[in-house]
């Protein structure tokens, strides 16, 4: 059996508004093993972009554990949860997030220059470049961010998540800004990073995207309500679409 890479244990997280509690999050509990590549789908207010936040070490659950190759995170100080998301989760977001004055090598430098990884800054360049290439962005090194379309600024964000080789991906809407061609090309990638043993968690409101992963998770109410393999997913809607004919 695949070790967990994720897991949780009974989460939840509560807001409260005034005299009002919300309950984001009830009772999750979810496996995610080593090399994974997860979808997880569901409405607004469902609960999935808090789960992105917990899942990222952006947010801390109310009740529950979160353990991260191991590590029970949930219990981490915010300077010990910094550090898990400098070195062990890459982040890409809908809103690219880079600087837009800043050369696309800088940008994926980024990281490095806030962490202690011992590194020159030859080597840092180098790790940049080599993370430039894999996107295929090699000979973009020196454009700025502002002059890059929108499918090379993704690119240029799924390299800067790869700078310290983190063993999870997180994707939040990763194709929300993106015309489908240009959508198809970023999940390309997730897919060949996939491919070479890296885990994938996609949040996604789109169908057709979660399709792209091996497993999809779906939200309700800040419950998982279905859990299936895409291939299941997959068959399922081949016979229906089988029987209308």
């Amino acid at each position: 059996m695949t070790r967990p890479l994720v897991e949780l244990r009974d989460l939840g997280r509560v807001y409260r508004m005034g005299e009002v509690e919300v309950r984001a999050l009830e009772g999750v509990d979810l496996t995610v093993g080593a090399g994974e590549y997860v979808a997880v789908m569901g409405p607004s207010g469902s609960g999935k972009s808090t789960l992105m936040n917990i899942l990222g070490c952006l947010d801390r659950p109310t009740t529950g554990s979160y353990f991260l190759d191991g590590l029970d995170v949930s219990r981490f100080e915010p300077n010990e949860r910094a550090e898990i998301r400098n070195h062990r989760i890459g982040f890409v977001f809908q809103s690219f997030l880079l600087l837009p004055r800043t050369t696309a090598l800088e940008n994926v430098e980024m990281p490095l220059l806030y962490g202690d990884g011992g590194l020159s800054g030859g080597e840092r360049l180098e790790r940049a470049r080599r993370c430039l290439e894999r996107v295929g962005l090699a000979g973009q090194e020196k454009k700025l961010s502002s002059q890059m379309s929108g499918g090379q600024q993704q690119r240029v964000a799924i390299a800067r998540a790869l700078i310290n080789d983190p063993p999870l991906i997180l994707a939040d809407e990763p194709t929300g800004n993106l015309d489908s061609r240009t959508s198809e090309e970023v999940l390309a990638i997730f897919q060949e990073l996939n491919d070479a043993g890296r885990t994938v968690i996609l949040i996604t409101h789109e169908p057709e995207v979660a399709l792209h992963a091996k497993r999809r998770i779906q939200f309700r109410d800040g419950r998982i309500v279905q859990d299936e393999p895409v291939a299941q997913v997959r068959a399922a809607t081949a016979d229906l679409v089988e029987s209308r004919r």
